[in-house]
């Protein structure tokens, strides 16, 4: 019986070889490029999948269910805070009291040294043409409108200006 063996051009595992290592033939050249242009595809498709996955089980489109319109919180009482100086720049001055619309589920007041807080800083420097203008009072109503809500955490719903005067 005659034994039969096969070898081949590869060195064994660990062996230090100085021949560089074969090239691919022109036969297999395309198809290791279509193989890269699938892996890159797949690649980016999955990433597309997990990104996609993110946004609408955890992100933001976690709470955004389609046809589903959210109802504005009843309205409650109106907390009015006692009106307080500011400086402006320039040397003027403004008198602003504020009235707080609170939702219907608030029981009671609100610390109004938040809202008072955050109408000093958000007013206070201002020149007399910023807060006196329609336009820029508006702005400023609206911005400071937005920073409570955030900050007494949905308790707060809208902002009244019921005492305006700038010296």
């Amino acid at each position: 019986m005659t034994e039969q063996r096969v070898i081949a051009n590869k060195p064994k595992i660990g062996a230090q070889s100085g021949a560089a290592p074969a090239k691919p033939s022109d036969a297999e050249a395309p198809r290791t490029r279509r193989s890269m242009k699938m892996v890159v595809i797949l690649a980016v498709l999955a990433l597309l999948g997990a990104a996609a996955g993110y946004w609408f089980l955890m992100g933001p489109g976690a709470d955004a269910e389609e046809g589903v319109v959210q109802e504005a919180p009843e309205a409650g009482v109106v907390q009015e805070l006692e009106p307080i100086s500011l400086n402006l720049a320039g040397g003027r001055y403004l008198l602003i009291g504020l009235g707080l619309q609170l939702t219907a589920e608030v029981e009671e007041e609100v610390e109004p040294s938040i809202a008072l807080d955050r109408t000093i800083a958000l007013f206070s420097g201002r020149t007399i043409e910023e807060v006196s203008s329609a336009d820029g009072r508006a702005a400023l109503k609206a911005e400071l409108a937005a920073v409570l809500a955030k900050d007494y955490h949905g308790e707060v719903m809208g902002v009244f200006i019921t005492t305006f005067v700038t010296q």
